[in-house]
């Protein structure tokens, strides 16, 4: 019985530990992640940018809306100076 009990308590510890790594993962690094490939993807289409400043301005994008029409999007992204812009 105490064998049962102590495989029981190690797959709890285990569970328990797979659980918070992917609390973490969901709650830190997903987020950041995100971002980083919105700003990838669309740094390349902005317009409508702020002024640089600390080598950052902040710009709205193309996007196609679900009826395949090209809009300017209402999110803004954080994008790198650009000497073109």
């Amino acid at each position: 019985m105490k064998e049962a009990t102590g495989e029981l308590s190690t797959t709890v510890i285990t569970v328990v530990a797979i659980a918070a790594v992917a609390a973490i993962f969901t709650v830190w690094l997903l987020p950041s992640m995100r971002s980083a490939l919105k700003a990838k993807t669309y740094c390349q289409q902005t317009v409508d940018c702020t002024s640089c400043n600390n080598n950052k301005m902040t710009c709205k994008y193309y996007e196609e809306d679900s009826n395949g029409k090209i809009t300017t999007s209402n999110d803004t992204i954080v994008c790198p100076c650009d000497e073109g812009k």
